[in-house]
């Protein structure tokens, strides 16, 4: 049977999103089949913005039609025409039609916007709630009240439900002054009326600020320069510039958006430069006003500016109707904005125990991994045991994106390597929140000289003086990794614009491999479109001999059990069983023998073709009774030219998500990344990264 929730509100602006987006981001990680839905929606030509962003994120793969109830517009004459019971069937329809495709639905509630009067509204979801037969999960908006002002209004809001007789999963007083926190928690218990549990969750202010691109969207703002991602920054102010340059520039505050008309270049060069000189507050952005232009000569300056991302905008109105217009926009969490998203996820997991939900939702578990899982996963598993990882790459913008994102989300401590004064601009010029990370500068650093000593006592064997060891230790990825092997990080991850043999050298150099394992090698974990399998090695190793694949196949198994996927072992090979001969099959033949000599605990199979390694018709005529064949999670490539070529075919032909290459044998953990690496990528790495730093012993 369907579980459906329902997040609903009791007014506008309770940020009921972000309550949705942790909500949904609970369901995924232990059920395939998950739906949304919304009762009502503005018609139009635009999708709706909270279908739009579960929908991306979360790749439902469900029409968008079936996503909701009806138009706003349609539910209105409904009302109007005394058919609020039809309106209740057609949604229910609807919601059934559904219903069929998901083992879980979350809904999300009305925005309040004028299907029916406040009150009446609220009424309005808890009857769609009833009549869907789903838990209710009410958010009460704790912004701009005192403490007693939240006691009562969740003490109505309880009374309500209880009326109304709604299934309370759990109750969330969400945006209350961080300083109020406690006070509200302690008061809840005498405010509700029926027994669930609460939780209340402090404001933030990235979630509260609306984007650039969310006002220059309402404002259906003309784009004049400026990146993708500078359209992400947080607007905290706006700032009407009707003075001259020197004046104006005393109001300009801290994510300031100016609103110039479009004729003032004194305004919007000496705003562009005040951004770049770092002696000014950060400016969010430019809005030019009455559809005018900056001439040509200015243009031409704008152009030149090279260092500086700040985006600017044209719109057709009016200063005084633009100012109007930008004040009236809220903030909202859309698909693209990776940090309201990584926000709103690190908030709601750090203040709802979501273990507690879990239990009292009860969904049906999949046996299968899926890529959502299996990402979900990753952090969550990070954070159980939170790590320290240093990034030697501290100015590069990739790498910077996603420490963000991992710091909000509580996932590791990072530490950046560079000069100090270079990654803060970095920081400062991206306009990102990153405060709690170290920078640590390698070249002056304290721990230079003793890095060095053991570097020198390491390898002396091999020719390097004491000088060429101090040389060494001003190299990031040496820096890095001695880090590592000191117990100064957990865990190093480099290479988004570094050679693998520069990431990884010095791992090999002095870290070494693990006690019982001869080989580093690696996998890639390969999230296809409903389930998640690893292959290795993919990256590492040209031409492992029979014992060296053994070693391979087994470190792989470890790996994929410590991610949470059951390891079958496929020792690929171009024949299946006894059906083949030569050199190459021989060697995996004898590769398979060694590993089930050394760990009889694991299922292997092999030699084996792809085909009959994951298809379960080829298996039955190939090779009968086998417990791998058929199942294959974990695929043994014979050599690097092999297994290379064949994860990114599958990454291209199939639209495979590859993460990897997670590196395996070494003592402590030090991942290669690929140049091409995207901002998730390395989130998803570092994540990796981590989870391999908790594992004291091999656990394959």
């Amino acid at each position: 049977m369907t579980q459906g929730l329902y997040v609903m509100s009791e007014e506008p602006q309770s940020g009921k999103s972000a309550v949705m987006l942790g909500v949904m981001e609970l369901v995924s990680r232990s059920t395939r089949n998950v739906g949304f839905f919304r009762p009502l929606i503005r018609s139009g030509e635009q999708r709706d913005r909270a279908i739009d962003l579960i929908d991306r994120r979360y790749n439902l793969k469900l029409p968008y039609e079936a996503m909701f109830g009806c138009t706003i517009e349609t539910a209105r004459e409904m009302i109007t025409a005394d058919r609020y019971e039809d309106l209740l069937k057609m949604i229910l329809g609807k919601y059934k039609a559904l219903e069929s495709l998901c083992d879980v639905i979350l809904c999300l509630g009305t925005d309040f916007t004028g299907v029916a009067p406040l009150p009446l509204e609220f009424d309005f979801n808890m009857d769609v709630a009833n009549n869907l037969g789903c838990l209710v999960i009410p958010v009460a908006k704790g912004c701009g009240r005192t403490v007693e002002e939240v006691v009562e209004v969740v003490s109505a809001l309880s009374e309500s439900l209880e009326k109304r007789h709604c299934d309370v999963l759990a109750l969330i007083v969400n945006r209350v002054a961080p300083d109020k926190v406690r006070d509200v928690a302690g008061r809840l218990g005498a405010a509700i009326t029926h027994s669930t549990p609460a939780y209340v969750v402090p404001e933030i202010g990235i979630l509260g600020k609306p984007t650039v691109g969310e006002i220059a969207g309402e404002l259906n703002a003309t784009f004049i320069r400026g990146d993708a991602e500078s359209l992400h920054r947080g607007v905290a102010h706006y700032t009407v510039a009707a003075m001259e340059l020197p004046h104006f520039l005393d109001y300009v505050e801290e994510d300031s958006l100016i609103i110039t008309p479009g004729d003032r270049s004194d305004i919007i060069l000496g705003s562009l430069l005040a951004d770049a000189s770092g002696t000014y507050p950060h400016i969010a952005g430019i809005i030019l006003t009455g559809n005018l232009m900056p001439a040509p000569q200015v243009k031409r300056l704008i152009d030149g500016l090279d260092r500086s991302t700040v985006p600017v905008f044209s719109v057709s109105t009016d200063t005084f109707t633009t100012a109007m217009r930008v004040n009236s926009v809220k903030s909202a969490i859309t698909p693209d904005n990776r940090r309201k998203v990584a926000a709103a996820l690190g908030l709601m997991e750090a203040s709802v125990d979501f273990s507690e939900l879990e239990r009292r939702i009860a969904v049906r578990h999949s046996v299968r991994v899926t890529p959502l899982m299996f990402e979900y996963k990753l952090v969550q598993q990070a954070r159980a045991d939170r790590k320290h990882i240093v990034l030697p790459e501290g100015t590069e913008e990739r790498i910077l994106r996603a420490a963000e994102i991992l710091l909000l989300r509580d996932v590791v401590d990072i530490t950046f390597l560079g000069n100090p004064d270079e990654v803060r601009q970095k920081i400062k010029a991206l306009g990102l929140s990153i405060t709690e990370a170290k920078i640590i500068d390698p070249a002056g650093s304290e721990l230079r000289e003793t890095f060095a000593a053991t570097y020198y006592e390491l390898r002396k064997h091999k020719g390097i003086s004491m000088e060429m060891a101090h040389d060494a230790m001003a190299d990031v990825s040496y820096f890095g990794t001695m880090m590592v092997y000191q117990g100064h990080a957990d865990g190093m991850v480099s290479g988004a614009v570094h050679t693998t043999q520069h990431t990884i050298r010095p791992a090999l150099e002095f870290i070494k491999t693990k006690p019982g394992c001869s080989i580093v090698s690696s996998v890639f974990f390969m999230c296809l479109e409903d389930h998640v399998v690893v292959f290795g090695d993919c990256a590492v190793n040209p031409d492992p001999t029979a014992e060296q694949l053994a070693d391979i196949a087994i470190s792989s198994a470890g790996t994929a059990r410590m991610f949470g996927i059951q390891p079958l072992v496929a020792m690929l090979s171009y024949s299946t069983g006894e059906s083949g001969k030569g050199v190459e099959v021989d060697k995996v033949r004898e590769a398979t023998r060694i590993a089930k000599r050394l760990r009889p605990d694991l299922k292997i199979e092999g030699p084996i073709q792809y085909d009959a390694a994951v298809d379960e018709g080829v298996a039955r005529s190939k090779m009968p009774g086998s417990e791998v064949a058929g199942h294959a999670t974990v695929f043994i490539f014979p050599d690097l030219n092999t297994g290379n070529n064949t994860y990114k075919a599958v990454q291209r032909s199939a639209n495979a998500v590859a993460i990897g290459p997670v590196m395996q044998g070494l003592k402590k953990p030090v991942n290669d990344l690929s140049r091409g690496a995207t901002v998730t990528d390395i989130v998803n790495t570092v994540a990796i990264t981590a989870i391999q730093a908790q594992s004291k012993k091999d656990q394959g």
